[in-house]
């Protein structure tokens, strides 16, 4: 499902007359077919861009979390679907019109709520399995709190890798460009004054050569290192509201970083089995649910696993024992049947998970000055190493002087 936009021709009285439509369906085929049907001629029909502005007030927490705050103000007098209608008809602003079109095509097309959210393709996955399972439990008004608070969590959460990164990266900025900048300027110079003693030579030109490629690789390392950082935020500022892709991928391997995402995705769609569970949705429903709702593809897995298992007539316990669950965990689950008793340890694993989730975040912070300092250490002991092969080079000078002055 995708918006489309088609440019229409129409019969009318005073003569042919040409409108701009979009469609929210499957395929082109699907929007020929809506435009025949409503006895118009498809001139054009294109997949709907939105503008970089729109792009980034879409992106934008804050505007999500308002959306959401009115969906749940106007969810006390009306079903959450009719409330959703009635802001994006209040809507005024033409950009914020842009990117509510898809959510207003899915509700014109009889589709639900969450239909309309996921259309609109700015929510991430985690925020969206909360907010389904408070739907399929027919409590999206009392959900919707919890989705707001794990998107101002995961706010915080960014805000803070983002500032330790940019200072770090101010620091490792201000040192490269530094030796950038001088690199030629000092080699250049202990290359035109090097010892006139033959056995100092050797070793000064060892000792340059040596600084030489200690500089070209934290110059370029540095270099490389940035490039990818900055494609990592943007790709995933570009693919937000996708399942997978590859910079995702590559991410996902980053040990520390990988098993981070993992507990934020496996603590979203724990707290969201369980609140489908408490609201009497069926078993098989809940765990289809919750792999459909995952960003993450191994928690997604697990889920379809799960479903796969408890269709084949393994218990409840056995289907959800496996993992990459932990070892305590799974022992909590094993032996379980009740329904009630499930909730309960799935809430419990998405508090340990999100607490795991704040450890690493913690963790990654500490190792990213480590592994900074350790860069100024080498930047700085290349720059001490750079003023002996200076003083080397200055010595023979003087020695070459005082030897003429004799």
């Amino acid at each position: 499902m995708q918006q489309w936009v088609a440019d229409i021709a129409y019969e009318t009285t005073s003569g042919p007359k040409r409108v701009t439509e979009s469609f929210y369906l499957p395929t082109v085929d699907d929007v020929r077919a809506a435009i025949v049907k409503k006895g118009g001629y498809a001139l054009k029909i294109r997949p709907h861009s939105r503008s970089p502005l729109e792009r980034l007030l879409a992106r934008s927490t804050w505007w999500q979390v308002q959306l959401l705050r009115g969906i749940q103000f106007r969810s006390t007098s009306t079903s959450p679907g009719v409330a959703l209608w009635k802001i994006i008809q209040a809507e005024t602003n033409p950009r914020r019109q842009n990117i509510l079109a898809p959510a207003r095509e899915a509700l014109a097309r009889g589709l639900g709520v969450i239909d309309a959210l996921k259309a609109l393709n700015i929510f991430d996955h985690g925020t969206l399995a909360i907010l389904a399972g408070s739907e399929r439990a027919n409590r999206l008004a009392e959900g919707i709190p919890h989705a707001i608070q794990s998107i101002t969590q995961k706010r915080k959460n960014t805000r803070a890798i983002v500032g330790t990164m940019s200072w770090l990266g101010f620091d490792v900025f201000s040192i490269v460009t530094s030796l950038w900048a001088g690199k030629d300027m000092v080699l250049g110079w202990f290359r035109e004054n090097p010892p006139s003693d033959a056995k100092e030579k050797e070793r000064f030109d060892f000792v340059v050569n040596n600084l030489e490629l200690t500089w070209d690789i934290l110059i370029w390392s540095s270099v490389a290192f940035g490039v990818f950082l900055a494609w990592c935020v943007f790709s995933f500022w570009w693919n937000r509201g996708k399942k997978d892709w590859p910079t995702a991928k590559i991410v996902r391997k980053i040990p520390l970083i990988g098993a981070y995402l993992r507990d934020l995705a496996f603590a979203d769609s724990m707290l969201a089995a369980a609140r489908m569970l408490r609201g009497k949705v069926p078993i098989d429903d809940t765990l289809k649910q919750s792999a459909d709702a995952s960003s993450a593809p191994d928690v997604a897995a697990y889920w379809e696993e799960a479903s796969y298992n408890l269709g084949r007539g393994v218990g409840l316990g056995p289907a959800l024992d496996r993992a990459p669950l932990t070892r305590s965990e799974r022992l909590e689950i094993a032996g379980l049947s009740d329904l009630g008793q499930v909730a309960t340890v799935m809430e419990s694993i998405a508090e340990m998970r999100s607490a795991s989730a704040k450890t690493k975040h913690k963790l990654i912070v500490w190792i990213a000055f480590l592994l900074t300092g350790v860069f100024l250490a080498i930047a700085f002991g290349s720059a001490i190493y750079a003023l002996t092969v200076m003083n080397m080079s200055m010595d023979s000078m003087m020695g070459g002087l005082m030897q003429g002055a004799l």
